[in-house]
């Protein structure tokens, strides 16, 4: 157990924060471990630390830790003790945001899929089902956070009530039973609620009797002043500084000029504010995790990078910013005597051509198992949570002329006729048909439905994937289906044929990277369209040809000495070489960016 001595307990006095019984400031930066390689988790902890911080602050993903209901895994990269332990033993307090829900861009604002699969559950509110949930979830979580307050030895110093709730409702019952809830499984630390530091906001999310923080990106002194309207006594702090911005599908990359992002913090600062750079570190949406936006128009799914433009990069690069931010947290906190790490190292950069291949819809029986029904069914009716589903019938003929539409489609469906392709449906165009002929022996029809990362903000949070309504030829609903779920979890099951797979996809292509000694690198496909990429069998990530990102990180902790396997799964038309390269291309930036845009 860690020196208590060490990680006193933060108290209030007040309009000041006390530590141990002495005037204390959080000068904190937003970390977080799912996003990250643990074997990476001391090296960005020590770059924020020679930053100038004294606290980190990071959410709990619930879906990360629970993906079905009744089992928990808090076990390798998903030990939220060790990194809470590794920060601790780096002299850096711990601010906890369990949620349950977080936002965080990060799928499902981390509640899990299986929700979704309960008929009538209502997120976010007094809703028994939704309750029932939380409260085993909060019953498996709350005993692994005990050991790390400050109360038994341990860096954390607080944790959050819910996440900005006042962005999507005013149920101060619900937060009243997560904060009750917290308590009586012997959370003793400080408490606080994180809102918009605007009215609306405050209005709906704060809990009375707890510290309210505000969440914002410019103009700290309006913010502050919201903050103190409906905060009277109680320190100020910023729980969420935004210093950059997530990036979209489709969109350019987003920057914040340094300066200006300094400039407000030393504002802040001399404020007396505390605060929280949101983020500190971004690191990678690994896998199938990126959430999405929705903006009652269009869906806008997020991209595989979370770099954010913030003070440390994705591959842990110091920023302009990083080194800006230093020289105002040491203006106003005093001498850091801490230093970074020296850069992380990188792999030389090299080409190789695609060795083999294995067609995805001649690979189902492969990957999936089948489920036989009356109705396509959405993914969680299946217990999948993330990953592509299969849906499968056969048309009557003769039709010489019919227009396919789906009701429902989340997110994007690739369509085929007896094994062609014959186009792509996406949920943004409810309303666009695919025409089909059909022969008068009948044919088979195929859809690829893809879950591009669900909703985790705002009112459309109730995102299930896959299809949710039906089927239609003309008027005409289709029934008498094959389901097969794809979560694409275990690809050992392939069969892969020599050389290149040309023509349309969908097509898993396989390729070898030999290297010496692990590094850091960047993988690139230019040719290739769409699609999830695995390096040794660990799902690094989404890309499309619609950028903004053109490179995915991959860690040093991926690689080994000798072969390395790369397997691209490109649903479209296939480039010829994989590339690897020694620095990150994050595409095509907007013009500066500030919060206030």
């Amino acid at each position: 157990m860690a020196d208590q001595a060490a990680h006193p307990a933060l108290t209030l006095d007040g309009d000041t924060f006390l530590r141990g019984g002495r005037p204390h400031r959080i000068v904190s930066a937003a970390v977080h471990y799912f996003r990250i390689r643990p074997e990476l988790w001391s090296d960005r902890l020590l770059r924020l630390r020679a930053m100038g911080v004294n606290t980190v602050e990071t959410y709990v993903a619930w879906n990360f830790h629970q993906p079905v209901p009744g089992a928990a895994d808090f076990t390798g990269d998903r030990d939220l003790a060790a990194f809470v332990r590794t920060a601790g033993d780096l002299g850096l307090d711990v601010i906890v945001r369990p949620g349950p829900y977080i936002c965080a861009e990060w799928e499902f604002g981390g509640l899990p899929a299986w929700l979704l699969a309960e008929p009538g559950l209502r997120l976010r509110r007094v809703d028994g089902p939704y309750l029932a949930a939380v409260d085993a979830w909060f019953d498996v979580l709350v005993p692994v956070l005990l050991p790390l307050l400050a109360s038994h030895g341990g860096p954390v110093v607080a944790v959050a009530v819910e996440n900005e709730y006042g962005s999507y409702g005013n149920d101060t019952a619900y937060l009243e039973h997560l904060r009750e809830g917290l308590v009586r499984r012997g959370v003793d630390c400080l408490l606080f609620t994180a809102d918009g530091a605007e009215d609306g906001f405050q209005l709906g999310g704060r809990l009375p009797g707890l510290l309210t923080t505000g969440t914002f990106g410019s103009r700290p002194e309006e913010s502050l002043d919201c903050l103190r309207r409906h905060q009277p006594v109680g320190p100020l702090v910023c729980m969420e500084y935004w210093t950059g911005w997530f990036d979209h599908w489709g969109v350019p990359h987003h920057l914040r000029d340094p300066q200006e992002c300094a400039d407000v913090l030393d504002r802040m600062l001399a404020a007396g504010a505390s605060v929280n750079i949101y983020m500190g570190h971004g690191g990678t949406n690994f896998g199938w995790w990126n959430g999405a936006n929705h903006d009652g128009t269009s869906y806008q799914p997020d991209t595989t990078s979370y770099d954010y433009d913030a003070p440390v990069g994705e591959a842990g690069e110091l920023t302009t910013k990083f080194h800006l931010f230093r020289e105002v947290i040491e203006r106003h906190q005093g001498p850091n005597p801490h230093q970074p790490p020296p850069p992380p190292a990188r792999l030389a950069p090299q080409s190789v051509p695609v060795a083999s291949g294995a067609a995805l819809l001649a690979s189902l029986d492969d990957l999936a198992t089948v489920h036989r029904g009356a109705e396509p069914e959405p993914m969680e009716v299946y217990g999948q949570n993330f990953g592509l589903i299969h849906y499968r019938t056969r048309l009557r003929g003769p039709l010489a002329h019919g227009e396919l539409r789906v009701d429902g489609l989340a997110d994007r469906a690739q369509v085929f006729l007896d094994g062609a392709p014959i186009g792509v449906l996406e949920r943004d165009r409810p309303d666009e048909a695919l025409p089909v002929t059909v022969p008068a022996g009948g044919a088979v029809l195929d859809l690829l439905v893809e879950n591009m990362g669900r909703i985790n903000y705002g009112p459309l949070l109730h995102d299930r994937k896959g299809i949710t309504g039906g089927v239609r030829i003309d008027r005409q609903y289709q029934f008498g289906w094959e389901v097969r779920p794809l979560p694409l979890d275990d690809l050992s099951t392939l069969r892969f044929t020599p050389g290149p797979h040309a023509g349309e996809g969908p097509v898993f292509h396989r390729a070898w990277l030999a290297v010496e000694e692990p590094a850091d690198g960047f993988l690139a496909l230019p040719g290739f369209t769409k699609g999830m990429v695995w390096l040794n069998g660990f799902a690094l990530g989404r890309f499309w040809d619609r950028g903004p990102q053109r490179t995915l990180y991959a860690p040093a902790p991926l690689w080994h000495p000798g072969a390395n396997e790369v397997v691209v799964l490109e649903l479209h038309r296939p480039g010829t070489r994989i590339e690897l390269r020694d620095g990150p291309d994050l595409g095509p930036t907007a013009p500066q960016w500030t919060p206030a845009d």
